[in-house]
């Protein structure tokens, strides 16, 4: 079965890596981190897709599939299990959403390790240590361990959570790594935006694991209206049960179900903290759009936040539909994703002294 495995992440690999050697841009090494980071972009939205349709134990066991390296190999025992509980975490549709999620994090590693790879063996030629290359290889490896607890520990809040708060910390390296091997763009030093940037994500992080303790505690539709919480601008809140962060899914730290109450504060806190959020991120962008250097990033920021604020509206009047849960998802990490360029871009590059 790893044999197997090890073919099939490496076969995953191979189309973006043949990207990579075709390419005709210069800088290879660059090319690389870009697709990579392409690549762990798209891995969030498929893990985000992965969790949303319940597939997070399509394959009960890690890192196969009741032992086997695919679905078609395991197909006999996927259907008995399909046959014993049709509406189960386990069916043939969910089975191959997790091993293809699985497949295509273990290209994502391929990746990173033939980055770090290059990075030390042509450390004397690049412009930058192989550190960053290192850590992201340490990462992604902690990453995987993760996957597997998230699989053995079977889908507890806390596990889910920081897999999916790691997934963003990878993303975040990787788009440094990428912009520092990109042509520097000067940027005017402007001191309050340098030190409202980090400020900004560390908040985008904060609702970003909010939200992602409302996806793993199935919380989403506690709260069945908007602006207000079931007809109420405070409901009956718990806070009690509500952030315990060691415990069953389903369950409160003395094993018994957990209250309604604590996912309606789960969802509370999610939502409130949301304007938070767009007060932070709407100053950086009024002070972003004063520079030439970035004023696109900040535009773009502020359609990612407009759109993500209409898709989380969207997801409770439409009751939760999986597309828009994805997109809102996936504009979660493209928040941060941009959050990091704008740090980066104010940061690492500025004009040369006369």
């Amino acid at each position: 079965m790893w044999t197997q495995l090890a073919l099939s992440g490496l076969l995953f690999s191979l189309f973006p890596l043949s990207v990579v050697w075709v390419s005709k841009d210069t800088n290879k090494y660059r090319k690389l981190i870009g697709v990579t980071l392409f690549l762990t972009f798209d891995l969030i939205i498929f893990g985000a897709f992965t969790r949303l349709t319940d597939s997070g134990l399509g394959c009960p066991d890690w890192p196969g599939c009741y032992g086997q390296a695919n679905p078609f190999q395991a197909h006999a025992q996927i259907k008995a299990a399909e046959a014993l509980m049709p509406m189960g975490p386990v069916t043939i549709s969910k089975a191959w959403i997790e091993m293809i999620h699985r497949y295509l994090a273990m290209s994502v590693g391929v990746l990173i390790l033939a980055q770090m790879t290059i990075a030390w063996w042509r450390r004397a030629s690049l412009r930058h240590s192989p550190s960053l290359a290192t850590a992201l290889f340490f990462l992604v490896c902690l990453q995987g361990a993760f996957g597997k607890w998230t699989v053995t520990l079977k889908l507890q809040p806390i596990i889910v959570t920081i897999h999916l708060l790691l997934a963003l910390c990878l993303l975040g390296l990787m788009v440094w790594a990428w912009m520092r091997e990109s042509p520097p763009i000067f940027c005017t030093p402007d001191t309050r935006l340098r030190y409202l940037l980090p400020l900004a994500v560390l908040v985008a992080v904060t609702q970003i694991a909010l939200g992602g303790w409302v996806s793993t505690n199935y919380a989403t539709l506690a709260c069945q209206d908007y602006p207000l919480c079931n007809g109420e601008i405070i409901p009956n809140l718990d806070f009690e049960h509500a952030y315990v962060l060691w415990r069953e899914l389903g369950r409160t730290a003395s094993g018994d179900f957990l209250p309604f109450s604590a996912l309606v504060t789960i969802q509370w806190l999610h939502r409130s903290f949301a304007w938070i959020v767009l007060m932070v991120l709407a100053a950086v962008i009024y002070l972003a759009r004063k520079h030439d250097a970035s004023r696109r990033l900040a535009h773009l920021l502020l359609l990612v936040l407009l759109l993500q604020f209409a898709s989380g509206i969207a997801t409770v009047y439409f009751s939760w539909p999986l597309l828009i849960a994805v997109l809102h998802n996936a504009g979660a990490a493209l928040t941060l994703l941009l959050l990091c360029m704008l740090n980066y871009r104010v940061r690492a590059h500025q004009p040369p002294t006369s």
